[in-house]
């Protein structure tokens, strides 16, 4: 499991049979909200999450990628701040 510092994502690498994968979870407590993982065909890290079906993108390695989708998940949560401030 990886965790990046002062995230409240935490990060865990997909396996099957106990086989290490090139695919990454993001969960927040216990929902899944995205996705990294390698497409060998395009060498490149794919971002996608649940969340939305228009979200996705790419970066040029497996922390770019996370850092994407960190930013988008951000900016996207940012839509419903005023239902959780009070007034």
């Amino acid at each position: 499991m990886q965790c990046m510092d002062e995230n409240p994502l935490t990060w865990t690498r997909d396996e099957i049979a106990s086989v290490p994968l090139r695919r990454y979870t993001a969960r927040s407590g216990e929902v899944d909200v995205g996705y990294v993982e390698y497409d060998g065909g395009n060498r490149m890290w794919v971002w996608s999450s649940p969340l939305a079906e228009e979200a996705w993108g790419w970066g040029a390695d497996e922390q770019g990628a996370q850092q994407a989708l960190e930013a988008w998940l951000r900016a996207w949560l940012q839509n419903f701040r005023a239902f959780f401030t009070p007034g």
